[in-house]
């Protein structure tokens, strides 16, 4: 999930670097993504037994909350590709670009972790998870729990694994870029993952490879691709493109249903690339304009200035209010989802943002420890100067 721009007061010119005008609306789809995780977490603790839809048909497409990690991942790759597409698709420095991930990462990660731990040890493990053991603060700490297995102290974190290693292909694939073309890159990326989901069921060692979620490579190599319209501006109606290509799935999603859906996520997944590439390039570009207006309108930059850590501390949130408020007086159905609604999405929206003003937009807006320590001094009240 790849976390946005957040406005902070302003500081003095030497603090500041110069950074490229912001994009509208993508804030506004990293909070609306968020905020739909949210939603799709109550909505399966209140109706159990997912994949299989044993809620309302009015709250069906709430059990699809995976497509928002879908959008997150492109919208990684897009963001993370913005200022290279703008500098001949360079990268800037392996090593800088290590350390300003690290910086921004990391930081409301690992303290993310620390709250899902504390949650889960005193209070209650996530569904289907005993209490967290020291595998799980290994694995989760160094950010490979999808390779290896432990109770998880957080349903969100998997994809937070997913999107850190992608970090690690991201040079190789503006190297290709540079070389052969973004076209070329994606169809690179997307023979060898289609080869992979190919194999999988009847090679072993292949299918390990499934737990990297292979498909989000395809994802992100289509985010850098839509990047490049800010290079050469596309006059096309990208966005009815987008929805050209996001209807077929929708439609096979609803016949199908999601039982057969979370079993061909993989394929899913990749169905919905071509849609996601293309509604980033377009939103970029300005439109459709009366939706990015939306996007961009102030309730929505707010939302989307705190998107990770919402994603990141919610679910502790919103299991321990369905665990002790929510079941004991209603249970499972509609009643007890509208009530955990009216708690859980609140509470974790105000737990998020004040969670994000002290571990993420700190190291957001400030680009390392002696930005951030020079700010903190300037913080100060004047009798401790």
């Amino acid at each position: 999930m790849e976390p946005g721009a957040a406005g902070f007061p302003e500081r003095s010119a030497q603090l500041v670097p110069e950074r490229p005008a912001r994009l509208g609306g993508l804030d506004g789809i990293r909070g609306l993504a968020a905020l739909f995780v949210v939603l799709h977490h109550c909505r399966l603790l209140s109706f159990p037994g997912f994949p299989a839809d044993t809620g309302p048909v009015w709250a069906s497409w709430l059990l699809y909350g995976h497509v928002a990690v879908v959008v997150f991942i492109a919208l990684s790759g897009f963001s993370l590709a913005v200022k290279p597409a703008r500098s001949g698709w360079r990268l800037g420095g392996l090593r800088r670009f290590a350390r300003r991930r690290a910086w921004r990462i990391l930081p409301p990660y690992w303290a993310a972790l620390l709250f899902s731990l504390a949650v889960a040890w005193t209070l209650v493990p996530q569904p289907g998870q005993g209490p967290p053991t020291a595998k799980s603060v290994v694995f989760h700490g160094l950010l490979v729990q999808d390779l290896f297995g432990s109770p998880s102290p957080n349903g969100a974190f998997w994809s937070i694994a997913v999107e850190a290693q992608l970090y690690f292909a991201l040079p190789l694939l503006l190297l290709v870029v540079r070389r052969l073309g973004a076209a070329v890159m994606v169809a690179a990326v997307t023979v060898v993952v289609l080869a992979v989901g190919l194999l999988a069921g009847g090679v072993p060692v292949v299918a390990l490879l499934m737990r990297l979620t292979p498909q989000f490579a395809v994802l992100f190599a289509v985010g850098v691709l839509a990047a490049g319209v800010l290079r050469a501006p596309v006059r096309a109606p990208l966005h009815w493109f987008a929805l050209a290509a996001f209807v077929p799935v929708v439609v096979l999603v609803a016949v199908r249903g999601p039982v057969w859906t979370v079993a061909h996520f993989f394929w899913v997944d990749l169905a919905l690339a071509p849609a996601a590439g293309l509604f980033l390039a377009a939103v970029a570009g300005g439109r459709p304009r009366p939706l990015v207006r939306v996007l961009d309108s102030r309730p929505l930059r707010s939302l989307g200035s705190f998107s990770y850590s919402l994603y990141l501390v919610h679910a502790p949130i919103v299991v321990a209010l369905h665990h002790f408020v929510v079941a004991p007086l209603l249970g499972p159905g509609v009643a007890g989802f509208l009530v955990l609604l009216v708690l859980a999405v609140p509470a974790s929206v105000l737990f998020a943002r004040g969670f994000a003003a002290v571990f993420e937009l700190p190291f957001q807006r400030y680009r390392g420890m002696a930005e951030l320590r020079a700010a903190t001094r300037s913080w100060a009240p004047a009798s401790r100067r």
